[in-house]
């Protein structure tokens, strides 16, 4: 987003979000200070769309993702994957471990 007089413009698609003065943010000079900053507000297509039913609509399609769990109990280091479902329709979201 490049500022301007009237709050922030995308430089992509010309997209303008007007700011009030109180809630302008400082700006500070700093070594690694950047001109522009991009922001996707579509997260969804990064993620795999595969055949799970969603239990809150029923839903037959949803998003899918892994994480990494890592931790340690009684000095034993344990790991493990974590998926993550998103449906396509609700976008309720739920987790299943193993």
């Amino acid at each position: 987003m490049t500022r301007t007089r009237e709050g922030f413009l995308c430089p992509r698609c010309g997209t303008a979000v007007h700011a009030k003065p109180e809630t302008e943010p400082k700006k500070e000079k700093t070594r690694n200070s950047f001109d522009y900053v991009y922001v996707s507000e579509n997260q969804k297509d990064n993620y795999a769309k595969i055949a799970r039913e969603c239990p809150k609509c029923g839903n037959k399609k949803a998003f899918h993702w892994f994480l990494g769990v890592s931790g340690e109990h009684a000095g034993v280091r344990q790991e493990r994957t974590v998926e993550h479902f998103r449906c396509t329709i609700c976008s309720y979201t739920w987790v299943e471990s193993s």
